[in-house]
C-alpha cells in the first residue's frame, strides 16, 4: 500500500495550503509579518480579481519584484505559489488532470500518463521561462482548453488507455508548460535566484496536481473496486468526462472567438 501512503501525503500537502473558500489566494500572502513582496502581492491581486476568465489561467501583467531574501526562502515561497496556481487557481489544469484520472482504472496506466505530463510541462516551463522562445498567450490558452476537450472525449471512446495516449499526454503537457511559464513570468523574477524560483514553482505545481489525483482517488477508487467496468463507466466516467469535455470545448471557443 505504498502508493496509498504517497497519495495521502500529497493530498495533505496540497490541501494544507488551500485558502478558505471566501478568501482570495493572495489575501494570505499579503501580510505585514514576512509575507509576500508587495509587488508580487499586487500581481496576484490583479490575477485573482481582475480576470474574467473562469479558468483563472490567463496571463497577467508583468511586474518586477525586488527580492532580498535567502535562496531557500525564495525556493519555499515559489513552491507555495506553484501550489496555489493549481489549487484553487488552475481550474483548466485541474480538469486536464481529472480527465487523465478517469481514463483508466489501473494505477500503472495512470502513473505513466501523469509522469508523461510532468516531464513535458517541466521542459517547456523551463524553456519559456528562461527565454528560449515566447509563445503568445492568445495561442497557448485556446490550445490548453482544446487539450482538455480532446482527452475527455477520448475517455468516452476508449475503455482503457491506448498505446498512443502517453504520447498525446506528453504533447499536451508541452502546451500546459507554456501556460505555467506565462504565469511564472508574470510574477516577476528574483534577481540572481531564477533557478531556485523556477524549480520551487515547478515542485509546487506538481504537489497541486498530485493533490488533485489523490483526492479523486480517495473519493472514487473505493467505488471502482466494487462495481463492474460497464457500471463504473456508465455511472462515473461518461458523465464526468462528458462534463469536462464540454467545459474544455466552451473555453476553446471562448478564448478564440470571445477574447
Amino acid at each position: 500500500m505504498t502508493w496509498f501512503r504517497i497519495i495521502c501525503l500529497c493530498l495533505c500537502l496540497g490541501l494544507a495550503l488551500i485558502p478558505e473558500a471566501v478568501a482570495h489566494p493572495e489575501d494570505e500572502f499579503c501580510t505585514a509579518d514576512g509575507g509576500m513582496d508587495p509587488a508580487l502581492c499586487r500581481a496576484l491581486q490583479e490575477m485573482d480579481r481582475g480576470s474574467d476568465d473562469p479558468s483563472g489561467s490567463q496571463f497577467t501583467t508583468t511586474e518586477t519584484i525586488d527580492f532580498d531574501r535567502p535562496v531557500l526562502e525564495t525556493f519555499a515561497l515559489y513552491i507555495e505559489i506553484g501550489i496555489r496556481h493549481i489549487l484553487p487557481g488552475g481550474l483548466d489544469h485541474i480538469l486536464f488532470v481529472l480527465a487523465i484520472f478517469f481514463s483508466t482504472r489501473k494505477l500503472r496506466a495512470l502513473l505513466i500518463q501523469i509522469s508523461a505530463f510532468t516531464e513535458a510541462h517541466t521542459i517547456t516551463l523551463g524553456m519559456v521561462a528562461s527565454g528560449v522562445f515566447a509563445p503568445p498567450a492568445s495561442i497557448v490558452e485556446p490550445l490548453i482548453a482544446a487539450t482538455i476537450a480532446f482527452v475527455a472525449i477520448e475517455n468516452l471512446v476508449f475503455k482503457e488507455m491506448t498505446r498512443w495516449r502517453p504520447f498525446i499526454v506528453f504533447g499536451f503537457g508541452l502546451i500546459h508548460g507554456m501556460g505555467f511559464a506565462g504565469f511564472f513570468g508574470s510574477l516577476g523574477l528574483p534577481e540572481g535566484q531564477f533557478w531556485s524560483a523556477l524549480i520551487g514553482f515547478n515542485i509546487g505545481v506538481e504537489i497541486g496536481q498530485l493533490s488533485v489525483v489523490a483526492l479523486a482517488a480517495l473519493l472514487v477508487w473505493p467505488l471502482r473496486q466494487r462495481v463492474s467496468e460497464p457500471v463504473y463507466r456508465a455511472a462515473l466516467v461518461w458523465p464526468a468526462s462528458g462534463f469536462i469535455g464540454l467545459i474544455g470545448a466552451y473555453w476553446a471557443f471562448e478564448r478564440v472567438f470571445l477574447a
